[in-house]
């Protein structure tokens, strides 16, 4: 006799309370990743859960367990971005530490499927206060508490004072290059612009 891929074990039905379900792990991660290739593929608008469970190789009864609607599911795996994080910079410099956070930011929002989907879920974003919510957690509290700890650093190595706006700080760091990648979407960034950016970024702090 089959058994549904997310149905407990007999020892696993000994072990969990009366009522409680039993996901597995690995199938929660197959249908997030197969969220984020559907939005690449056809866009919020045009997704559904039907697509992401063929994607995902499950039942649609797998995904509805876990999140009722796509609307939920969507706002889940983009909350989930901001607490993965971006790695903190540590080169010994405000000006080294900004060009390492540019360089992975742009790896990031130039990723063929970030390129796609982040645009759409902007533009869905106006329509829908949700997910407008979990857009703005992913991609600014992610980078910002990156962010803050690299001023953090430099505050502490005497690079910039104390008593700094912090929010002028932050829109200072991370708008010019969102505005590259994600608002126009230069589909190439001109030769040396992060370095550059790093620079004139840096005194741009040195003066606040």
């Amino acid at each position: 006799m089959t058994t549904n891929a997310d149905e407990p074990t007999t020892r696993q039905r000994r072990r969990t309370p009366a009522g409680a379900a039993v996901l597995r792990e690995d199938v929660t991660e197959a249908i997030r990743a197969a969220v984020f290739e559907e939005l690449a593929a056809v866009g919020y608008a045009r997704m559904s859960i039907e697509g992401i469970a063929r994607r995902a190789g499950v039942g649609k009864t797998a995904v509805y367990r876990r999140w009722r609607s796509k609307l939920h599911l969507v706002l889940d795996v983009v909350s989930a971005i901001a607490v993965m994080g971006l790695p903190t910079p540590d080169t010994g410099s405000l000006e080294g530490d900004l060009r390492m956070l540019y360089e992975v930011t742009s790896r990031a929002l130039r990723h063929p499927v970030a390129s796609q989907i982040i645009p759409d879920l902007q533009a869905e974003a106006a329509r829908n206060p949700e997910i407008a919510d979990a857009m703005q957690k992913a991609l600014r509290e992610g980078q910002e508490g990156v962010a803050s700890k690299i001023l953090a650093a430099a505050e502490r190595r005497g690079e910039i004072g104390p008593g700094m706006d912090e929010d002028l700080a932050l829109d200072l760091i991370s708008g010019p290059l969102y505005w590259r990648a994600v608002v126009i979407r230069s589909p190439k960034l001109p030769k040396g612009y992060l370095g550059a950016l790093a620079r004139a970024t840096t005194e741009g702090l040195k003066a606040l």
